[in-house]
């Protein structure tokens, strides 16, 4: 990434580093406390101090050329499909942001509160596409991607040509270059812009997105990615994205797995459960899992917003990545494993942290600890 696409604030000015990729249309960069150029919202966003800080700036703002305060970019319309579990946050993040946006989902109500925000509602997807000049998509499966992009009321008719389709939903690499060619010989190209980092995050828009694809597509739809993401990362061109996600994914699987088998091991050594998780937390055994699906075990609601089907899906992509690249994966295979006997004895709708619930039933314990969240 070039050196005048990277924002930062200084230490000593905000508490922290914070770098985020920012090609600002009008030029600028902004560093604290300099005041020769405005700070723009993913300044502010990143900064730990209060917003406060920032009103000596907002007069400069405001006196800057529409260009330059970056306001072309709402003028792009965004269609969103998919409003489950995650979606429904990420779409909330654009409306919030001041993205006009349309969405879609088999299920009407999912997209009440939406609509109550100011986004408006379209009956299928062709017609979210017809008024859009993005159209995202976050679902459950490969199949129903291609279903809703090229079905007979899909995205491809309704899009117009050179128009950009965006693929949050995780997928295989392989089904990202199929699906890719099949929107371009429509004349529509093509973002992959997986997410990370649990559906909490995305509530708050805090998710880590992570890009595949064409440097000037990722580039004019970066602000509203930093709309509903924190940290933003382009991987490369089409399809390394979803390799990169599927392996994030298969270490949190893992994490998850050895947490349960951590704190199983602790309460059978007598040790107190909400100790254990905080030393735990504060020990070189650490992990991102422990620290937010920990809680929701701990609590026995294990609701972290994703589901068994969800799991074993992207474990299944791994362990074909593993065969593609000639790499053998043990602990992701026995994961697989475990995930699948989980799914048969819990359902695909059950929460994916609920593989842990296989050992307390498997030793008679449970692993209950006052305090604890029931959802993050």
């Amino acid at each position: 990434m070039k050196r005048e696409n990277i924002l930062r604030v200084r230490k000593g000015q905000c508490g922290d580093f914070a770098a985020v990729a920012h090609p600002p249309p009008s030029g600028l960069c902004f560093s604290l406390p300099t005041k020769s150029a405005a700070p723009c919202s993913a300044c502010v966003k990143s900064c730990r101090r209060p917003k406060s800080t920032f009103e000596p700036f907002t007069a400069l703002s405001q006196s800057l050329p529409k260009r330059q305060q970056g306001n072309d970019d709402m003028a792009l319309t965004y269609g969103f499909i998919g409003l489950g579990h995650l979606g429904r946050h990420l779409a909330g993040s654009l409306v919030r942001a001041g993205f006009s946006v349309v969405v879609n989902d088999l299920d009407p109500d999912n997209a009440k509160e939406l609509v109550a925000a100011g986004a408006k509602f379209a009956a299928d997807p062709q017609s979210v596409a017809e008024v859009a000049d993005a159209v995202i998509t976050c679902l459950p499966s490969p199949k129903v991607s291609e279903r809703v992009l090229t079905g007979e009321r899909g995205i491809l008719k309704g899009l117009k040509p050179g128009a950009t389709w965006i693929e949050m939903s995780t997928l295989d690499e392989q089904e990202v270059l199929r699906l890719g060619k099949i929107a371009a010989d429509a004349g529509v190209r093509m973002l992959e812009a997986p997410v990370t980092g649990g559906v909490h995050l995305a509530a708050s828009g805090e998710i880590t997105v992570i890009i595949g694809g064409d440097a000037d597509l990722y580039d004019l739809h970066l602000p509203a990615f930093q709309a509903m993401g924190k940290q933003i990362f382009r991987a490369g061109p089409l399809g390394k994205a979803a390799v990169i996600k599927v392996i994030t994914n298969m270490l949190a699987f893992i994490h998850l797995i050895a947490t349960g088998e951590a704190l199983m091991l602790a309460k059978k050594g007598g040790i107190d459960l909400t100790d254990a998780f905080n030393i735990i937390k504060a020990s070189s055994g650490n992990s991102f899992v422990h620290e937010t699906e920990g809680q929701v075990i701990l609590n026995g609601s294990y609701n972290i917003n994703f589901t068994m089907d969800l799991a074993v899906k992207d474990l299944g992509f791994a362990l074909g990545f593993g065969r593609e690249f000639g790499v053998p994966l043990d602990l992701a295979s026995h994961a697989l494993q475990t995930f699948i006997r989980a799914r048969s004895t819990y359902g695909g709708d059950a929460w994916s942290s609920q593989v842990v619930k296989l050992l307390e039933d498997a030793t008679g314990t449970d692993l209950r600890a006052p305090g604890f969240p029931a959802e993050l």
